[in-house]
């Protein structure tokens, strides 16, 4: 087969260029050129250079010893790399990335979106993204890393002609302020030998504390089954809170980092693991900030010797959030789900038994420890036991997140936490669990919201992102968009779901839907789908056309 050749008669792809393997070399100075550190370094090409070009890659390959090829497809599966081909420009320097997720639309992205195009240059890109996690403040514009909350045009254009590109850290509790308040106390307890292993995971078991990021597995069971596993041992701790009305976990990031990093630690200790791998979504550039201040500032005043902590940035990837993608993505892959079994806890992060958590389950450990499993089963209502951290969007007086006791039902977390419905609005349904979850009418709010009770209607808790919905907005639109998410959000591995929410958004655009024809496709997403986003792709079209019929007449 005839191979084409670039100027003088190189063979392009098998030769990098000099110029582009100097500035890689200068761009990672000493830096260990590790497999699994492949994401961190396209992050710092990004940074420095706005895109990732051709040549870059090829350099970055010599430099990994790694197949041009990988390092390309890793390149283009995440959104935020920017991979140019030879010879055309580079994006503009500044982005402004606006929100088009459920809570965003409802309260005008896309009109902010086509006011924005005005103000479209050569030195400025308008970009239309997913939830960035700021639901409460929709909608949300990015400037840079700026995030301009409850944007309109002349807000977002003062930032860009203020030079305010950069996100810019609030007050919150440092290492020193955490330790005068008695943190690490705990864990200190349990290093010094007051407190057994068997005793914390016994507490954490009768807690029922369970995993805070949507798949609600108990805590201490988790913990249990891995201090029973062979050494060595990991734990990856998720933060890559990608569904759209989530923001829970940038929350408690933002005023209290150490105690979610002491509730790692102690597990850490618990299950007898060796390193500890934090996995951050890129949309949290302030997180990102404490984070690192953070660690350091431990690491250099550690109260004992601390295992290695490694803080890992994701690429804008919805799909990461599922633990096996996050693993593959860690490891500098792209972030496709893995077939299961074998289960992470056993066949985990480079291969290892890996305890992977959501980041606020880790936050409640140091308390449960603390005050024992009664107080947190205690706080419980209509029979169910434990606390909930809804982030609560849409059509309330007071967004935001509010800790309530697991159990509560809609209308009395939007009567006695939100201060009710907007003026001119009337209740209309929910998202309990974020876009996944699809949505349920009003007439469903006397549901205790917790695990296990709203399955039996279509749809389940999730996350707790509460997106409330008004009678001025409409299902079939919110579903529609919701749709069109999955579809941006597919990695595309399996067939089901990277060609059927690809076919369903098609057929949602119809004035008309074909019911059947969506059921079926629906039916096959969510038998054959290798994860859970195409599994539960189809609840929100579902749950339009079941509760909200009048929208199809």
């Amino acid at each position: 087969m005839k191979r084409t050749r670039g100027e003088k008669g190189r063979l392009r792809g098998r030769v990098p260029n000099e110029k582009y393997v100097a500035e890689i070399r200068e761009l990672l100075g000493e830096l260990p050129r590790k497999r699994d550190l492949l994401i961190e370094y396209l992050h710092k090409i990004q940074d420095k250079y706005h895109c990732i070009s051709s040549y870059h890659i090829q350099a970055l390959a010599n430099e990994m010893n790694l197949p041009t090829t990988e390092v390309y497809e890793v390149a283009t599966f995440y959104h935020h790399f920017d991979v140019c081909k030879d010879k055309l420009p580079a994006p503009a320097e500044l982005t402004v990335r606006v929100c088009e997720s459920l809570s965003c639309e409802m309260f005008g992205s896309k009109k902010l979106l086509s006011e924005l195009k005005s103000i479209s240059s050569e030195s400025i890109r308008i970009q239309a993204v997913p939830c960035v996690g700021r639901c409460a403040a929709a909608p949300v514009a990015i400037v840079g890393t700026h995030p301009v909350e409850e944007a309109s045009i002349s807000d977002v254009e003062n930032a860009i002609n203020n030079n305010c590109h950069e996100i810019e850290v609030s007050d919150y509790i440092d290492y020193q302020q955490y330790r005068k308040l008695g943190g690490y106390n705990t864990l200190l307890s349990c290093i010094n030998g007051e407190r057994e292993r068997e005793n914390v995971i016994s507490e954490l078991e009768n807690s029922n504390l369970r995993g805070l990021g949507g798949a609600g597995f108990p805590t201490g069971r988790k913990w249990r089954i891995l201090k029973n596993q062979p050494s060595p041992k990991l734990i990856a701790i998720n933060i890559d809170e990608g569904e759209p009305g989530t923001f829970k976990d940038r929350h408690y990031l933002e005023q209290d980092p150490h105690r979610f990093i002491e509730g790692a630690l102690i597990a850490h200790w618990a299950i007898g693991a060796d390193d500890i791998y934090i996995y951050l979504r890129d949309e949290y550039a302030g997180c990102r900030k404490i984070l690192e201040n953070e660690i350091k500032a431990l690491e250099n005043d550690s109260p004992y010797p601390l295992p290695t902590i490694h803080l890992r940035r994701g690429a804008g990837a919805y799909i990461c959030g599922e633990e096996s993608a996050m693993i593959e993505s860690i490891e500098g892959k792209r972030g496709m789900p893995r077939l299961r079994p074998p289960y992470v806890a056993e066949v985990g992060l480079f291969g290892k038994p890996t305890l992977e958590h959501n980041m606020e389950s880790l936050h409640w450990v140091r308390d449960v420890i603390e005050k024992g499993a009664d107080w947190f089963t205690t706080q419980g209502k209509n029979g169910r036991k434990g606390l909930r951290s809804f982030s609560v969007s849409g059509r309330v007086n007071k967004p935001g997140v509010h800790l309530a006791p697991a159990g509560i039902t809609i209308t009395e977390l939007i009567d006695e936490y939100c201060g009710g419905m907007l003026a001119g609005h009337k209740f209309y349904g929910y998202f309990p669990g974020g876009a996944s979850s699809g949505m349920l009418p009003a007439s469903l709010g006397n549901i205790p919201l917790d695990f296990d009770t709203l399955q039996e209607h279509g749809s389940f808790i999730g996350s707790a992102a509460i997106i409330v919905m008004s009678n001025h907005d409409s299902a079939r639109e919110l579903a529609l968009n919701a749709m069109r998410f999955f579809e941006h959000e597919s990695c595309g591995q399996c067939t089901p779901c990277r060609v059927g929410t690809a076919k369903a958004v098609k057929l949602m655009c119809k004035k008309k839907w074909d019911m059947p024809l969506l059921e079926e496709l629906a039916t096959v997403m969510e038998d054959a789908s290798i994860c859970g986003l195409g599994q539960a792709a189809p609840n929100p079209l579902r749950n339009a056309i079941k509760y909200f019929p009048e929208e199809f007449k």
